[in-house]
Order: C-alpha cells, then sequence, then structure tokens
C-alpha cells in the first residue's frame, strides 16, 4: 500500500534521518532536504533523493513531513512556493514539536495555500526513532486520517488521534511536562542513594516488576548511575521549548492591597525575664527576676 507513496522529509537530524530511513524500509519514495545539505547527503546510501531547496523536495510529493527545530524554521522552510509544489491532493504532515501558538501559525500557513494540516508530533527520541517504535499524536481532517496512517506506521508503533489539528501539540506539552517531573524527582533520587550510602542499582531493583518500576525510570536510572549520556535530543531545543511553552503567569492581581505595617513600638525592650507575668497560684501579678528561671505554678 505504501510502494510509491512519495514522501518530503524537511528535517534530517537526530529523528528526522532515522524516520527517513524507515519510510524507505517501507517502500516508499523519499526525497530529503536539511538546511545543512551534510545532514542529509547519508540518506543517498538508503535510497533517498537528496534536495537542493524544499520546494524542490516537495514538489509532486504525496506528504511533506517536517521535523525541524521550531515553528520559525518551518515557516522560513515551508513559505514561499513549498506547499504549492505538493501534489494536488498532499497532505503536510507536522511532526516537530512546536507548541500551541508554532502550532497554530504553521496551521494557518496551510490553510492559506488550501494544503489539509496534520498536526502530529511525536514521542520518543533517537533509539525508538530508528527502531520505528514512536508514538504519534496526530490530531486534523478526518478525510485524510486513513491516508495519513501510511506514513505513522512506518516510523510509529502506535498512532493516537485527538481530534483537530492542534490537539496533537496540546497533549506533547502534557506529556513533556510529566517526562520532566519524572526525571527530576528519578536524579535527585540516585543522588540521595548515594548520599546516605545505598547503591542506587538496588532502588532500581526494589521497584522493578512493581507498579513503582516504569521501564522508563530502569532506563534513565541505569544511564544516571553509569553516567552515561548518548545525545538523544538536543538540549538546547529542550529548554527553548519548556521555556517557550510554558504558561503565561497573570499580569494583573485582584488580590487586596497590603495592610501597612505598624508602626515600631516606642517602649524600650525589656528581656523576658523581666516581664510581669501571671501567677495563677496567687492570683497577684509579680516580677520575676532575672535569672533565667521559668515562673513557678
Amino acid at each position: 500500500m505504501a510502494e510509491g507513496t512519495k514522501v518530503a522529509v524537511l528535517g534530517t537530524g537526530i529523528m528526522g534521518a532515522a524516520m527517513a530511513r524507515n519510510l524507505l524500509s517501507d517502500g516508499m519514495e523519499v526525497r530529503a532536504w536539511n538546511r545543512s545539505r551534510e545532514k542529509a547527503e547519508p540518506l543517498a546510501q538508503d535510497g533517498a533523493e537528496v534536495a537542493d531547496d524544499p520546494a524542490d523536495a516537495a514538489r509532486g510529493a504525496d506528504f511533506l513531513l517536517t521535523m525541524l527545530s521550531d515553528a520559525d524554521v518551518i515557516e522560513d522552510a515551508v513559505g514561499g512556493d513549498v506547499l504549492s509544489a505538493l501534489a494536488e491532493d498532499g497532505v503536510w504532515l507536522q511532526m516537530s514539536t512546536v507548541g500551541d501558538e508554532g502550532n497554530a501559525r504553521l496551521s494557518d500557513l496551510a490553510k492559506e495555500h488550501g494544503v489539509p494540516y496534520v498536526d502530529a508530533p511525536v514521542l520518543g527520541t533517537k533509539q525508538p526513532a530508528e527502531q520505528g517504535q514512536l508514538i504519534v499524536l496526530a490530531s486534523g481532517p478526518e478525510d485524510v486520517r486513513e491516508k495519513s496512517e501510511r506514513v505513522f506506521e512506518a516510523v510509529g508503533s502506535k498512532t493516537v488521534w485527538l481530534g483537530d489539528a492542534g490537539a496533537g501539540s496540546r497533549l506533547k506539552l502534557v506529556v513533556n511536562n510529566w517526562i520532566v517531573g519524572l526525571l527530576g524527582v528519578l536524579a535527585e533520587t540516585v543522588a540521595f542513594a548515594k548520599t546516605v550510602g545505598v547503591d542506587p542499582a538496588a532502588f532500581l531493583e526494589t521497584i522493578e516488576g512493581g507498579p513503582l518500576g516504569l521501564p522508563y525510570a530502569q532506563l534513565k536510572g541505569n544511564m544516571m548511575i553509569e553516567e552515561d549520556f548518548p545525545t538523544s535530543f538536543s538540549a538546547r531545543l529542550a529548554r527553548t521549548r519548556a521555556s517557550s511553552s510554558a504558561p503565561q503567569k497573570p499580569t494583573t492581581c485582584r488580590c487586596r492591597s497590603p495592610r501597612p505595617s505598624p508602626p515600631a513600638s516606642t517602649k524600650p525592650y525589656r528581656p523576658a525575664t523581666e516581664r510581669r507575668t501571671w501567677r495563677p497560684s496567687t492570683g497577684r501579678r509579680s516580677k520575676i527576676e532575672a535569672r533565667g528561671e521559668p515562673p513557678g505554678v
């Protein structure tokens, strides 16, 4: 079914190159483009055609698959005559993580050119991408879903359809928030175990196989213990996306104005042991001598 399907892949970094190879393995025709051509050229050995520019890659393609760093870069790459170069029934599969605002801009760009737009960011990094085990969070027009599955099945193990375009990007932000929280607590736990003299590997062994033993925690936890961190995703892009996707703080506050501080007392300070106190046993006030002893009762 996929044989003869033409896919233009814009962006052949860690993720895009792996996805392009899986498309080729599935029998599709791939034309690849990257801003740094040298990153796209190795795909020629796998059977891809390396294009000189995005419009050349998109010419006559059934699908335009974008896997670039952010919405600004995608707009620059796809603007001009790229979308109009697609086949008559061509579909744009936007699979980069660009956030809600970035997705809205790209969706508007697709509407301007009359091209069906599918918002489909993925879950997974280098290894899942190479193995074709990504999870696709797809959202877009119902009339192109069945057609788009050809591509999604080649690059992923699971596709979740979520409704209108934009729902995929919003769910991706939710999942990323959970992942960041999980990794932060896991790193603290490994460090704490070392601090108190516990082998962190014993912690991972203890939770393995139970409801607390997440496979992701086992994978990342062992990497933390061994201090082996192969590049699976650009840290620079992760920081950029996290900051650009964070909810904005409210600019106004409806809380009451703070009460003014009471004026400072003009009375001289006396130590607590010299202050008057109440003696319940006598019902009379007496001065406690400055001995540092508590008052009797």
